[in-house]
């Protein structure tokens, strides 16, 4: 386990006794070290007893996690993309990181009702009309 801790946006900071790594033998090509070094990484981080996040960060990192995330709250980041542990370990942590970066975000702000103006209220009653206008003159001719 790496001792040093988390720095993740918004003065977000994950101590590093709240993640849990393992080391699994990573699936793909490599030849014969894919079957003998364990080079992939599972982090594991439990959102939900974290004391490091705000509870309405662990609601929205519960939510992005989706299926990466367990019945008890815990998420599970596997990083598998390079050849070494440290790459992959270095890979989980940033991807971890960047989830909680962005659910930490501001809700956006609440939307400001509008209301058309009267150029486009008078403009689209007579495209109506007009089309109104079209469609009664497709009817039966009239004797006057």
């Amino acid at each position: 386990m790496s001792a040093d801790p988390l720095h993740a946006a918004r003065g977000i900071v994950i101590a590093a006794w709240e993640l849990g790594e393992s080391f699994i033998r990573a699936s793909g090509p490599g030849g014969q070290n894919v079957n003998k070094v364990a080079t992939a990484v599972q982090l594991r981080f439990d959102i939900r007893n974290s004391p490091s996040l705000p509870e309405r960060v662990k609601k929205n990192a519960l939510r992005l996690g989706g299926s990466r995330v367990s019945k008890d709250g815990v998420i599970i980041i596997e990083a598998n993309r390079f050849r070494t542990q440290e790459r992959n370990r270095a890979d989980a942590r940033t991807r971890l990181v960047e989830l909680i970066d962005q659910a930490s975000e501001p809700p956006p702000p609440p939307r400001r009702k509008t209301r058309p103006t009267r150029g486009s209220v008078e403009r689209r009653l007579a495209a109506k009309s007009g089309r109104a206008m079209i469609k009664k003159a497709r009817g039966k001719v009239q004797d006057d």
